[in-house]
């Protein structure tokens, strides 16, 4: 008994313990930690990937009809005789044109003629009375009964009708000659057929190759005995031989607004004089609402990047809010690491276990890759077919359109450029337009505009959008390092603008990292220091005229009110005045002066009184050599009176 299940086996199963969308399925399975649980979650191998959930992760009421519907496919009940019979009677009478249908139908009412007759009279004489109403022999009509009693009365209508086999023979053909033909008729350069038959006839008689049938019967052989399909990939190719089998139709009424989008970029047959000056073809890079079929998110710039998907991507989270679930193709711009790093189905570039996580798994936003040009897959690319008609051809384009191919260029090819400023707004407005225009014949729409479609999800009872909070928001912008808080406000300089906020000044002289739109460098900046963490948003600090007198009046207003509020700050932190502090220091206490551990001796027993003061170095040191001196006429001495000399002795093992 099969015990492993896909999202496709158990969503079939669902019927009320589990949902029976995949969507809400995968929400379930990621709430519930399915996942989490290594020993009954494992990887599906084949085609498509995914996973598949033991049985014993279901309810009880979903394991048992998923094991009621495998024993109904193992005992699959054999087919007998008389079924098959009936089965192939029926199956060759459908095959049949309605000629031969109303044939088998004359001859059945003949049967039944002749059987309604006979319930009152001879079988014989039913037969011949029959026979000469209808105009019928009577062998015939006998041939009829007798096919007629063979079968159940059910069944007599098709075994009753003629089997025609028509013309059957084939013409003789080497067949060395045929594979010649076929080989050389169905190959990419698409040859044409009577120049094929003329070479494999010329081959024929050189090598013997014999009989060889007309052109018209040979062609009429490949016809009937290779397939269109296979025809059509020998001499067209893959994508001709895919428009041959039916395109799947695919409802999106089972999502809500922004429950899923699509994405896709494109490039514009307009010439466009960049900033740099340089002139080329912009990249748009959209996003589209699944449900809907509304574009709410877009960007413009020189090429496909994974920078630009970011902004665009940025510009739809802003202003509707973040999907679940993102169809894109497997292109280097989507499936960078920076967007879909850490998804294990990211088949592009080298997926490491390290890896960052970009910034839609950062968000949960479930991506599925799809098939490049390829429209049933994203339908946003239906809308670049309408916007290239409202966009590139549009009388603001003039000039500067470059054609779709390289053999339709317009007679005033490349005569001018649109300044790439000019062409974003022009965007903007179709979309807009494109958005707005009523009379949508899709099933969700059904004539309304696309805005309606996708305002009406919204007000709907059920629809939930997850909204990005400021900090989320921020992740979207690009970074920029090694940008320095300037002495001596702590401004910042960004592409020849100046940026400031207050937290600034206390960042003066560091290195910090600046978020940024390069397509708005106007709004403010946030800022971050070198580890990642957020400082503050600074606004740009735009230039003004030297003598506009209004701003430089605004400039007074808010340096004075900055002003105020430093002040009012300082004197939320200054509880006391600078009075109140020095009543609060300790009065100074005097230190004891340390009283000397050896007392030196002089003659006569009598302390020597140390000098007043000396007047230079030459004076000590004569005093210390002879003691003091006399006093002299006026009475006044050097040194102290009273005190006899000393002789200079020189101390045994001393200095004299």
């Amino acid at each position: 008994m099969k015990e492993w299940f896909g999202r496709t086996e158990i969503a079939a199963a669902a019927n009320g313990s589990l949902p029976a969308d995949m969507g809400a399925l995968a929400r379930h399975i990621d709430q519930n930690g399915w996942h989490g649980d290594p020993a009954r979650v494992r990887p599906r191998t084949g085609r498509g990937g995914g996973f598949e959930y033991h049985v014993s992760l279901l309810p009880a009421d979903v394991q048992a009809r998923l094991v009621a519907r495998e024993t109904l496919a193992d005992a699959a009940p054999v087919q007998s005789k008389a079924e098959a019979r009936s089965s192939e009677l029926w199956r060759r009478f459908e095959a049949m044109p309605d000629k031969t249908k109303q044939v088998a139908r004359d001859r059945l009412a003949v049967v039944q003629r002749v059987e309604t007759l006979a319930a009152g009279m001879t079988r014989q004489l039913a037969v011949a009375l029959v026979a000469g109403e209808t105009g019928h022999s009577t062998s015939t009509l006998w041939n009829w009964l007798k096919l007629a009693d063979d079968f159940p009365a059910s069944d007599r209508l098709p075994a009753l009708a003629p089997r025609y086999r028509g013309r059957t023979a084939k013409a003789d053909c080497d067949p060395r000659a045929f594979a010649c033909l076929v080989t050389d008729y169905l190959r990419p350069e698409r040859p044409n057929f009577d120049a094929c038959y003329r070479r494999m006839v010329e081959a024929a008689t050189v090598k013997g190759w014999s009989p060889v049938p007309s052109a018209k019967t040979l062609k009429r052989r490949i016809e009937r005995d290779i397939p269109a399909g296979a025809r059509v990939l020998a001499r067209l190719g893959g994508d001709a031989v895919k428009r041959i089998y039916p395109h799947q139709r695919r409802d999106r009424s089972v999502f809500q607004a922004m429950q899923a989008v699509n994405a896709d970029g494109h490039t514009f047959d307009v010439f466009v004089r960049f900033d740099d000056g340089s002139i080329g073809r912009p990249v748009m890079v959209a996003w589209q609402d699944l449900h809907s079929g509304k574009v709410v998110g877009h960007r413009v710039d020189t090429s496909e990047s994974w920078t630009l998907v970011r902004l665009a991507f940025a510009d739809m989270v802003e202003s509707f809010g973040i999907p679940e679930e993102a169809w894109l193709d497997n292109g280097r711009a989507f499936a960078s690491k920076w967007l879909t790093g850490g998804m294990p189905n990211r088949y592009r570039f080298t997926v490491r276990d390290d890896e960052p996580s970009g910034i839609l798994t950062q968000l949960g936003v479930a991506v599925h890759w799809t098939t490049p040009y390829h429209g049933q897959a994203k339908p946003i690319e239906r809308a670049f077919g309408s916007l290239c008609e409202e966009i590139a051809r549009h009388p603001k384009c003039a000039g500067a359109y470059t054609g779709n191919r390289p053999d339709a260029k317009p007679e005033n090819y490349a005569s001018r450029a649109i300044p790439i400023a000019d062409f974003r707004l022009h965007v903007a407005e179709q979309i807009a337009r494109h958005n707005a225009r009523t009379g949508r014949r899709s099933a969700v729409a059904a004539g309304r505009s696309f805005d309606e479609a996708f305002a009406a999800s919204l007000a709907a009872p059920g629809t939930m959008v997850r909204r990005a909070s400021e900090e989320q928001r921020r992740m979207f912008l690009s970074a920029a390092e090694g940008v320095t808080a300037r002495k001596p406000t702590g401004e910042v300089e960004f592409a020849g603008n100046r940026y400031w906020a207050e937290p600034l000044a206390d960042r003066i002289g560091d290195k910090l990292v600046i978020r940024f739109d390069p397509q708005d460098l106007m709004r403010p900046l946030p800022v971050y220091t070198l580890d990642g963490r957020f400082v503050c948003e600074a606004e740009c600090i735009a230039a003004t005229g030297f003598n506009d007198v209004d701003a430089a009046r605004e400039h007074a207003r808010k340096r004075r009110l900055y002003v105020r509020r430093m002040r009012e700050a300082l004197d939320l932190e200054r509880t006391l005045t600078i009075d109140e502090v020095a009543a609060l220091m300790p009065a100074p206490t005097m230190p004891k002066q340390p009283e000397p551990k050896v007392v030196r001796l002089v003659a006569n027993g009598l302390p020597r009184p140390e000098p007043d003061d000396f007047h230079d170095a030459f004076a000590r040191g004569v005093e210390r050599l002879f003691g003091p001196a006399d006093p002299g006429p006026s009475g006044q001495a050097a040194g102290l009176s009273g005190a006899s000399v000393v002789p200079f002795q020189r101390e045994e093992g001393g200095r004299g």
